[in-house]
């Protein structure tokens, strides 16, 4: 049975980890307001279609201000997030 811990108890594994750290991508946020939402199933919905695109990194949806934020590796693709908000039976109006 192997370990990662070395003689000194300090992980074996932290140079992997600082080299995993620096290939992080990097990513840009972009708000966007949906209309229709009103519960939980709406952000499940949402997050479910916008997640699967390409790219998307994380959703988040705020359903009082019925706004989404999209985080992206790069720039997003506003007409393929268009298209998934619509999937999910919401419209997107915009950028907010």
């Amino acid at each position: 049975m192997s370990s990662c811990c070395t003689p000194d108890n300090s992980c074996g594994t932290n140079a992997d980890a600082s080299a995993t750290a620096t290939a992080v991508v990097d990513t840009t946020a972009t708000v966007y307001r949906v209309s229709g939402m009103t519960c939980g199933h709406c952000r499940t919905a949402i997050t479910a279609s916008v997640g699967a695109l390409d790219g998307v990194v994380s959703v988040d949806v705020d359903i009082a201000g019925g706004l989404v934020t999209v985080t992206t590796a790069g720039e997003p693709d506003d007409t393929a997030i268009t298209a998934a908000v619509d999937d999910a039976g919401y419209e997107l109006t915009g950028r907010a």
